[in-house]
This record gives structure tokens, C-alpha cells and sequence, in this order.
């Protein structure tokens, strides 16, 4: 297959993305590539909202701004954040011209909501699946462009590069570039190359490497490894953001569901066991504090009290207005025995955003020529050591603007001589000697040994000792999952357990480097922040 766009991922980055360059260039193909249905993406289970500056009389750029680096512990890049403040207004308005609905008030103006480490009230929503309302307006726009080719149940294996045309490439290769990918057809189990003139990783995040996880089972970090395969440049990996308040069920592994921020915004309480509202004593915001703040402190009143969650008090809400702005929340938890206005929701943190990723510049260009990257999958500079709340999809859609801005030209000048000249030039995947797995258990348990010694080593709070005892057993785990992969059939379970490994360890290593306690990375045996603030570029 030859495209001129290829996408790598179907949610908000990517189909944003994929919206504006068929809109612009008509006469070109763009290719969408999802590895299950086209909605199953991070952005379906986005619950709390998109963060914008719409109240120009009582908000201001300036004050998103500031909040946005505050929650950043002083690694965030000041230009992208004005960045993505300044041009964000109009990515918003944008979604809503393609049909994104927002709440709103009766007289018409948008209900804003408030979120911790906010210090106004911004943020838009759609009931409590904001993410899942701006999912479903893009998909319904791209259904209305005949260029846009939409390919579900579709794995990516692997990036291709010089190094498959038979060169050496290693990280100080000079202009490593990017010619398309190897994918596997999970409808027909055959691996084809698919050659594009432009790029585009939207392939989310990786919270499936921890045990418990707000992320869906597709979130396994296969952009992040695959660039980094590649020789391509990632950075800032230590940056776990833990959600503060997962429903916690007993028994439950995997995806857990999500409870909003909002609903702390809308003026929930945090609770322990003994009932006390415990937030007071870690900070001065009590439950409105940034994630870090919150999740280290949920996680230090468990270890103190011996539990395994704290409480969401919700019980003074007026049961018509949570109904009306967490319809899903309140369902979620009628079905588990649990009435908000009688019961506290038991809550507990869990893996779910990665701060950072793949290198990206202010184009959303990669270290590799001709690939680019947006949403979960790329660090930007946005974030630094800790995202604020309902800032990542708009840093997906003001990145993937800024790649279609970038990105046109280049599709422009390919020609189709040249992509002919190198799909005969690249080879196709060689899978010869390769037997099928006998046993599927060496996958499986290998996946639980990931998850638990990520969760129980490399959690919400880390110490060396820690960190030393993930890596040797990642070491392990990655001889033989290799050595698995060398001897048979690629198969998508093989393909996430060994991106899975390769995340873990840039988790790993880059917490290693890290010699300072600051935003998400807190290790014990280095409580205090540096004053040298920098990247872990690995």
C-alpha cells in the first residue's frame, strides 16, 4: 500500500490531524490505521474536559498560562505553553463548527468548570464524556471525506527507516527518516509495508504497563517503542501521572473507571477511613491541589491507615445536578451498590497519563525525518512534570493543527515515481523460520510480571532500591520475551508485551537519571528538588 498521509492512532490527534490535511490537499490519500474499532482510543474515556480560555472578562491567557507551568514543577517550555493556550481557543471553536456539543448554561453560554491546579473557570465538558463527545463529531467528519481512508484491527510493528534498506543507524545517525511501516492485518494475519510520504504517530499512551490503569487495554505505549527502535529521541519517561480518584472495586485489575476531577471541581471531598477530610494537611488547595499533590497524598494516608483506598465525599451534592453533570459516574456506581447521596465513592490512584514521550519540536516534528507525533505519544514541552488537569486534548488538537500546517508541503513535493522506487527498494517482513507460539502462558505471565513489579517498584512513590530491582527483572524479561520473538509468528499479544518491556524500561532508566524528587517522580532518597532542571533525554 502507498498513502500520502498515514496516521497512526484514531483518536483526537490523530483524526484531527487526518480531518485538516484532507480537507487542504483533496486531491491526496490519507490513511488512518487503529489497532481495534476506530473509537476504542484514550480520548473515549476522557471524562472531565478541555481547558480553554472562553471567559475573557473573569480568565485570561496569561493566568492559564501560569497555572499550566505551576503544575509543571519548572520543566515545562514557557513557549509551548503559550503556545497551546494562545492558539487553543480556536482549535476549540473549531471542534465545535465540526459538531462537538459543550454544555451549556440556559442563557447559552458555556458551563465552565474548575479542576485542580486551575485557579478559574475553564473548563468545557459534555456531561462527564467530553472525550467521547469530541470523538464522536470527528469520526461523523471524517465519514464526509472520500480521501480519508479509515483502517480498524490494524497492528504497527515497526517504523521504517534506512536501517531496513541495509544501513546502520544508530542515534547519532545524522537525518534518520521515517518511509512508512510494517503492519499486521488482523484480518487476514498477513504483514504488509505500507509506504507514506508524511508520518503521523497518534498511537496514545502506555498506563496498560502498570497493574491498574484508567487507560483502555490498547494503551501500550507502541508509538513510544517503536520511535525508540527507530533511534529516534524520547524523553521525560519518570512522568507517571497517577489519577488521583479511580473507582476502586475489590478484585478489579486493568482498566479501572475513572472519577472525573470535576467532581472534586463541583466541590467533592476527599475522605480517609476514619472520615477525615485529610487534604488540608498536604496542602494549601486541599482537594483542588495539582495530581501529584493529590495522588502522593492518597497514597500516604493508605500506607498510614493500612487500606487500599480513601473516600470521595459526595453526599452533600444536590442529587438532580450531579445526575445532570456525571450521568455516567452516578450510574457506574448505583450498579456497584453505591448511592452518592448515602455513600462515599471509594476512590484510589491509578496509572493514567504519560507526560512524556517523543521528542517533539513546536511542529510536532520527531527526531526522524518525515515522522511526527501528537497526543499522549509525544512530549511537546507542555507538561513538564506534571500535566494540568484537562490540558491534553488540547495540546492534541493545537499540535495536530500545527503538523497539518508543517506536513502539507511535504506531501505536496513526494512524488509517485519516488514512493514506487521505494517500495521495491524496502523488503517485505521476513518471517522466515518462525513457528507458532506453543504455549500463549509465556505471553501472559510475562505481561502480570510487568505489571506488578512496575506498580509495586516504580509506582507513586520510588527509591533506588526500587528502581534497581525493576531493571534487573526488566533485563530478564526482555532475553526472553526476544528471544520468543526471534523463534515465532509475530502476534499483537507479543508485539505489546515486548513494546510493553521497552516502556517500562525508559520508565525505568529515566527515573534512574533523576536524581531529585519533583512532580511525578518522587523518590525517597532524593526528597528535595535540584536546582538544575532538565530533560532525560534517552
Amino acid at each position: 500500500m502507498k498513502t500520502d498521509f498515514l496516521i497512526i492512532g484514531s483518536g483526537i490527534a490523530g483524526l484531527t490531524y487526518a480531518l485538516k490535511v484532507a480537507q487542504d490537499c483533496p486531491d491526496k490519500i490519507v490513511t488512518i490505521l487503529t489497532k481495534t474499532q476506530s473509537d476504542e482510543t484514550n480520548t473515549k474515556y476522557a471524562q472531565g474536559g478541555i481547558a480553554g480560555v472562553m471567559d475573557a472578562n473573569n480568565d485570561s491567557f496569561e493566568k492559564h498560562i501560569e497555572d499550566t507551568l505551576i503544575a509543571g514543577d519548572g520543566l515545562c517550555n514557557r513557549e509551548i505553553v503559550e503556545i497551546v493556550v494562545r492558539e487553543g481557543v480556536d482549535r476549540i471553536k473549531e471542534i465545535i463548527d465540526w459538531g462537538a456539543q459543550f454544555d451549556k448554561e440556559p442563557d447559552g453560554d458555556f458551563k465552565l468548570g474548575k479542576e485542580g491546579g486551575h485557579s478559574e473557570f475553564r473548563i468545557l465538558h459534555h456531561k462527564d464524556v467530553t472525550g467521547m463527545e469530541m470523538e464522536r463529531a470527528l469520526l461523523e467528519a471524517i465519514k464526509r471525506k472520500p480521501n480519508i481512508r479509515l483502517v480498524s484491527h490494524c497492528f504497527v510493528l515497526d517504523i521504517i527507516t534506512q536501517h531496513h534498506l541495509g544501513y546502520l543507524v544508530t542515534k547519532s545517525t545524522p537525518d534518520i527518516e521515517c518511509y512508512g511501516v510494517y503492519v499486521l492485518d488482523l484480518s487476514s494475519s498477513k504483514i504488509e509495508k505500507i509506504i507514506a510520504s508524511v508520518t503521523m504517530l497518534a498511537s496514545g499512551g502506555n498506563g496498560q504497563v502498570y497493574r491498574t490503569t484508567t487507560n483502555p487495554s490498547i494503551a501500550t505505549g507502541d508509538g513510544v517503542a517503536m520511535v525508540y527502535r527507530a533511534k529516534g529521541r524520547i524523553e521525560n519517561m519518570e512522568f507517571i501521572q497517577f489519577h488521583p480518584t479511580a473507582l476502586y472495586e475489590p478484585g478489579v485489575r486493568g482498566q479501572s473507571f475513572l472519577i472525573t476531577e470535576a467532581v472534586r471541581g463541583d466541590g467533592g471531598i476527599l475522605r480517609n477511613n476514619l472520615g477525615e477530610a485529610f487534604m488540608e494537611r498536604y496542602d494549601a488547595r486541599k482537594d483542588l491541589a495539582p495530581r501529584d499533590i493529590v495522588a502522593r497524598a492518597i497514597d500516604n494516608e493508605m500506607k498510614v491507615t493500612g487500606t487500599e483506598h480513601v473516600y470521595l465525599d459526595c453526599r452533600h451534592f444536590s442529587k438532580e445536578k450531579f445526575i445532570e453533570h456525571f450521568p455516567n459516574i452516578y450510574e457506574k456506581c448505583l450498579s456497584i451498590g453505591i448511592d452518592i447521596t448515602q455513600h462515599m465513592i471509594p476512590v484510589a490512584p491509578a496509572a493514567h497519563y504519560s507526560c512524556g514521550g517523543i521528542k517533539t519540536d513546536e511542529w510536532a516534528a520527531t527526531s526522524i525525518k518525515n515522522l511526527y507525533a501528537a497526543g499522549e505519544c509525544a512530549s511537546t514541552g507542555l507538561h513538564g512534570a506534571n500535566r494540568l488537569a484537562s490540558n491534553s486534548l488540547l495540546e492534541a488538537m493545537v499540535f495536530a493543527h500545527r503538523a497539518y500546517k508543517k506536513t502539507v508541503a511535504l506531501a505536496s513535493s513526494a512524488t509517485t515515481a519516488g514512493q514506487e522506487s521505494l517500495h521495491e527498494a524496502i523488503p517485505d517482513w521476513n518471517a522466515s523460520g518462525t513457528t507458532s507460539p506453543k504455549e500463549m502462558i509465556l505471553i501472559t505471565q510475562s505481561v502480570k510480571e510487568l505489571k506488578l513489579l512496575m506498580s509495586d517498584y516504580v509506582g507513586i512513590v520510588r527509591n533506588n532500591e526500587r528502581l534497581y530491582r525493576a531493571m534487573k527483572r526488566l533485563d530478564l524479561l526482555y532475553a526472553e520475551t526476544e528471544a520468543l520473538y526471534q523463534r515465532t509468528v509475530v502476534s499483537p499479544q507479543l508485539c505489546e508485551l515486548r513494546n510493553m518491556i521497552t516502556v517500562a524500561y525508559l520508565i525505568v532508566k529515566g527515573a534512574e537519571f533523576r536524581h531529585e524528587s519533583r512532580g511525578l517522580h518522587f523518590n525517597t532518597d532524593y526528597p528535595e528538588k535540584s536546582m538544575i532542571v532538565q530533560n532525560t533525554i534517552l
